[in-house]
């Protein structure tokens, strides 16, 4: 009920509330940029993931000029943010609404655009585009196996936060069963792993550092880990369940970031903790070509997002600053699921 008082010269002065409330304008102009099919099928699209405009255009097959017409409106209407990366802009579904009081209307509308069916021909488009991000990645790492090691170190060496993740570990540990690690790299995490856990599984799509990794543990003499060629995806399908899964330093490599953390979401037996391990956000651009990173890290409210979507629940976090600038991430998110 909106509320005023009585002014000393008898006029009637709204209070706080009334001037609080959302602008009809503001209104019309967020429901009139979603209020096209195109528009809100490129919302749904970019659901769980960020696209350059030469993608989207690819997803929905239609020309560039028409494409960044569409991302204009969504943009100015704060549905999309944009984010740049190296020479390319992508753009992503905007979480938060700079506009406060439009933001639970916003919500609403993404939650009823997530339900909605995209078409089989963007559907397809859209797995193409994903398998040449992920193609390429594992390319890389096929590639520069020798070396990544090296050049990882020069964002993050496992030395200077390693120590951090292990604590991070022992504070999470509910179940000491099973513990999953994507994305080993080198296996410096494992030797942890396997001392806290009965069965180990190592999994990663790159066969040049899954051999590396398996080569390293067998000199440590881990016996208790398989390694497993393949991703998330085939993980699901084994129906493989964990109660640690470890993404140390992998979702800035994966194409689709948001998807790997809902897998993940699937493999978790019950109470099970999945720990991230990434980079905050950044701008050093040099990393694409020297340690094939896809993204420049991410805002913590990403990962929260994602996790919250997978249906985790988040748990404790712990920011540890580089001396070289970047800022490491440690996230705990958990399944809390009374069966499975």
């Amino acid at each position: 009920m909106l509320k005023s008082r009585a002014m000393s010269n008898g006029s009637i002065t709204a209070t706080a509330e009334q001037s609080a409330a959302p602008d009809i304008s503001a209104i019309t102009a967020l429901t009139k940029a979603a209020g096209d099919p195109l528009r809100m099928q490129i919302l749904k699209v970019l659901q769980q993931n960020a696209y350059g405009v030469l993608e989207l255009c690819q997803i929905f097959a239609i020309r560039q000029s028409a494409m960044s017409h569409h991302l204009k409106i969504l943009a100015n209407a704060g549905l999309v943010a944009t984010r740049r990366e190296g020479t390319t802009i992508f753009y992503r579904r905007n979480l938060r609404n700079t506009d406060i009081d439009l933001q639970p209307l916003q919500q609403a509308l993404f939650t009823s655009i997530d339900k909605a069916a995209l078409d089989d021909s963007i559907k397809a488009h859209l797995q193409e585009i994903n398998r040449e991000r992920a193609s390429a990645s594992v390319d890389f790492f096929n590639r520069n196996v020798s070396r990544f090691e090296e050049n990882q170190d020069l964002i993050a060496s496992w030395s200077d936060y390693g120590d951090s993740v292990e604590s991070f570990l022992d504070s999470s540990i509910g179940n000491a069963g099973t513990a999953v690690e994507i994305g080993p790299g080198y296996g410096q995490f494992l030797v942890k792993l396997s001392q806290n856990f009965n069965h180990v599984i190592a999994l990663d799509n790159s066969a040049e550092m899954l051999e590396q990794c398996c080569t390293r543990a067998e000199k440590q003499k881990l016996t208790n880990i398989d390694f497993v060629m393949g991703d998330t995806v085939l993980a699901v399908e084994r129906g493989i369940r964990a109660d640690c899964l470890s993404l140390n330093m992998v979702l800035h490599h994966n194409p689709a970031p948001a998807e790997i953390i809902s897998d993940c979401a699937k493999l978790l037996a019950t109470d099970g903790v999945l720990l991230i391990t990434d980079l905050c956000a950044h701008d050093q651009e040099w990393v694409k070509e020297s340690c094939g990173d896809f993204w420049l890290g991410f805002e913590p409210e990403e990962l929260t997002h994602w996790a919250k979507r997978a249906g985790l629940v988040e748990g404790n976090s712990l920011y540890i600053t580089q001396r070289n600038g970047f800022r490491i991430q440690l996230r705990q998110f958990s399944a809390c699921r009374t069966g499975t």
